[in-house]
């Protein structure tokens, strides 16, 4: 009767196995794809931002320190596994400035993945057409070297490499 026709009504779910999947799709390279660091979100109210996450989550927030190298402000969120970076525009020429103008509440602005050789990274992707937004990397701001490809060229995600 019935558990008859929900056994048969019922979908099938295929599963793929995971390690057979990515295993084929991975090519020799020269350095490591990492861990994700964080992701940054552009905020037009640092300090309500800080609030929601610390006052309403309960999370671990960091003192606002500014990059006017970057031109932003930044404070990190812990989450336990990665880190969510607020970002807030530091100066006229801020690349978040204009990125608030364009999405005037805020939203997600980049990822960042640690890489273990961030020059061979560089080396390897520019030979694989992918384009860079500066010719050098910058320190970023866990002291260590950044590098942040051409959204472009990444589906439409604008995506940091950092030196693990």
């Amino acid at each position: 009767g019935l558990l008859a026709r929900l056994q048969t009504s019922a979908p099938t779910i295929r599963t793929l196995s995971s390690s057979n999947y990515f295993s084929q799709n991975i090519t020799s390279c020269l350095w490591k794809l990492g861990r994700l660091n964080h992701v940054a979100i552009a905020v037009p109210d640092l300090e309500k931002a800080q609030s929601l996450y610390k006052d309403v989550l309960g999370a671990q927030v960091s003192k606002t320190v500014a990059l006017p190298e970057h031109g932003v402000y930044t404070v990190f969120v812990e989450l336990g596994n990665t880190k969510l970076e607020l970002l807030h525009p530091l100066g006229d020429k801020s690349p978040i400035s204009s990125f608030l103008q364009k999405n005037k509440s805020g939203g997600m602005h980049h990822i960042c993945i640690e890489v273990d050789d961030i020059k061979a990274a560089m080396t390897e992707l520019k030979k694989k057409k992918i384009r860079m937004l500066s010719e050098e990397p910058k320190i970023g701001a866990h002291g260590k070297p950044v590098i942040f490809l051409h959204p472009k060229d990444c589906h439409g995600v604008l995506v940091e490499l950092e030196q693990a």
